[in-house]
């Protein structure tokens, strides 16, 4: 069985969270979230998300992939240094990582960006680009273990993107 780490902060995009989860779990894959403390958090457009583990409890080599949301949680997510750890242990394995909208903020944290194309809102392409990667306006795009999506309108190219990588590993 596939297990993927879906990470959690208040204000997530509410879509970009379920969407993906819902379409892991139809294809039989565990996924398990993390915020900085167990407990309920709510998206944008509350809709709730009840968290039991820690990024302080999280081996991410227990994981298949990597699910990292948009909406205003990147900003919070990026100063946890165990978020950006859990990024770049992943990312340095070759495990599939995918971000949506402003989920890239993450990334560019973690500094794993350099030469990958990728997509995202088009309101942090500046960042994306000042990090080092080839920006496109694309709905899903794959560079190697990167999937990356620009907002919900490109969910189901995102879903299907990640989910054949995350099975091709």
């Amino acid at each position: 069985m596939k297990k993927v780490l879906q990470l959690i902060s208040g204000d997530f995009e509410d879509l970009e969270v379920w969407y993906p989860v819902h379409r892991l779990r139809e294809e039989g894959v565990q996924v398990d979230f993390a915020a900085e403390k167990p407990g309920k958090y709510i998206g944008k457009y509350g809709v709730p998300c009840e968290v039991e583990l820690s990024f302080k409890d999280i081996d991410p080599k227990d994981y298949d992939g990597l699910l990292v949301p948009g909406g205003w949680a990147p900003d919070k997510l990026r100063r946890f240094p165990e978020v950006l750890n859990i990024v770049r242990s992943m990312n340095d394995d070759g495990k599939v990582i995918g971000e949506i909208c402003h989920a890239g903020w993450v990334l560019i944290s973690a500094g794993i960006l350099k030469g990958k194309t990728v997509t995202s809102t088009p309101g942090i392409k500046d960042d994306m680009e000042n990090a080092g990667a080839v920006w496109v306006d694309e709905p899903s795009v794959i560079d190697g273990n990167i999937v990356s999506a620009r907002r919900p309108p490109d969910l189901p190219a995102y879903g299907k993107d990640f989910i054949k990588v995350l099975f091709s590993r």
